[in-house]
């Protein structure tokens, strides 16, 4: 999260530069270029890492692999060395793949790349695609029994050693020397792969090269949670003039996010907390057309905060934005199905291009679809929580939540609060409330 918030503050103000240095000023534009390049890179690698956690959203298409595989190939073959023959053995009636075109792109990338990395003297690198049924656990895997649609890159170049072979999925794990490698190329395609929901298997020996066997299942059950975007796709920055609401606690963020809405045309008023963003709606005697928001903010959560402007300012429209890993802000409750969201570090044009298309929108106040509580039963809702609820919890339990808490780690809190449910699903509905929103003080009092 802190990271990612110091991206988007160098990501930002890069961009900002570039679009405010003359073309007089070629030495500057050049150092600007490297700056804003480096931290596309380093946005890639939390990506990567994010990946391969399994922690970020999946946008599901139907997907061509065969054409895909070409495509990719045929960009990859400008950039290998002449002493690497490329063979295809494409089947191009395979069906369609359910998946996120680029993440199946990062995986062929990934694994050609890693590839030509093994044979630095030559040799012959082979994709082949095709569908494939298996039977349940093949080769030891836990992978349910079906239809796979299969990639096999195979290359004849150095192989691999039983000890480095059990290693080479592990993140930063790496056989290259120093700069040459940052050992996520492999971590990322496993990720990949079994966040689509399928496996992979390894066949090496030294010498004898290596091949990789992508296994992913013709269909399977997935769904996009909200519309997110990430990095930039296309330079365009569309322009309002509408009212916008940020809040945002990190002070650099707020800045230069207040500055790229200032640049597209739009009236800003900037809050460094959900108190300064209530009395601003109060003040303003304008209309207020979107709310853009931090989800994770002091006092109350941004989703809190939408539900209240949105009783005071009926129609305002809400945008979420987070440096959190997507799994810990969609998937456990926080912002609901069809909820507008940003994650950072975004561009500039990708801020303008979400902000326009939520405006647009014909959503009359998102904040009525957020505003759905989690699920519990009547006897939690009447009941508060108190300390006596605690005492029959095992001390084990009560520990570690207790650091968790103070340590303000929404995932832990979630899934020790989960493991609780069994023995007593009551108390860990109200704790499960509290955490969704981020009513850590709360918490404390009751732990503490």
């Amino acid at each position: 999260h802190d990271f990612n918030n110091m991206l988007a503050i160098i990501h930002g103000y890069a961009e900002l530069g570039l679009s405010r240095v003359g073309d007089q000023d070629e030495k500057m534009r050049k150092y600007l270029r490297e700056v804003h390049s480096a931290a596309q890179r380093a946005c890639g690698l939390v990506r990567q890492i994010l990946i391969f956690s399994r922690k970020t959203e999946v946008h599901f298409t139907l997907v061509g692999l065969p054409q895909l595989v070409r495509e990719l190939t045929a960009l990859l073959g400008e950039t290998f060395p002449r002493t690497i023959a490329l063979d295809l053995d494409i089947d191009d009636t395979l069906p369609d793949l359910r998946g996120d075109q680029n993440q199946l792109q990062q995986v062929i990338m990934n694994l050609c790349v890693n590839a030509r990395d093994a044979m630095p003297r030559g040799g012959r690198l082979t994709l082949r695609t095709e569908v494939v049924d298996r039977g349940a656990g093949p080769d030891g895997s836990t992978a349910r029994a079906g239809r796979y649609v299969s990639l096999a890159v195979a290359e004849t170049g150095c192989g691999m050693d039983e000890a480095t072979r059990t290693r080479i999925f592990e993140p930063f794990f790496t056989t290259k020397e120093m700069g040459k490698g940052t050992g996520l190329g492999l971590a990322t395609v496993y990720g990949i792969v079994k966040q689509n929901e399928g496996f992979i298997n390894v066949y090496s020996e030294p010498g004898q090269g290596t091949t990789f066997k992508v296994y992913l299942p013709r269909d399977f059950s997935a769904s996009t949670t909200v519309t997110g975007t990430r990095l930039p796709a296309v330079l365009d920055r569309p322009t309002g003039t509408e009212t916008v609401l940020l809040v945002e606690d990190e002070e650099a963020v707020r800045d230069i996010t207040k500055r790229i809405l200032r640049e597209a045309g739009y009236t800003v008023l900037a809050a460094a907390s959900p108190d300064e963003a209530l009395l601003a709606c109060k003040t303003h005697l304008g209309k207020i057309h979107l709310l853009l928001t931090d989800v994770v903010l002091p006092q109350m959560s941004g989703k809190l905060l939408a539900d209240r402007l949105a009783m005071a300012r009926p129609g305002i429209k809400v945008l979420y934005m987070s440096g959190y890993a997507d799994d810990a802000i969609l998937h456990h409750g926080t912002l609901a199905p069809g909820t507008h969201f940003i994650g950072k570090p975004f561009s500039a044009a990708d801020l303008a291009r979400k902000i326009r298309e939520v405006l647009d929108s014909g959503v009359a106040s998102p904040a009525d679809r957020h505003a759905q509580p989690v699920e519990v039963d009547a006897e939690t809702k009447e009941q508060p929580l108190d300390r006596d609820a605690l005492r029959a919890l095992p001390q084990e339990a009560v520990t570690n939540l207790r650091r968790a808490v103070i340590a303000a780690r929404y995932d832990e809190i979630v899934e020790i609060v989960e493991t609780l449910r069994i023995t007593d699903p009551n108390l860990a509905s109200g704790l499960r409330r509290m955490a969704d929103a981020f009513d850590y003080d709360g918490l404390r009092g009751l732990l503490i």
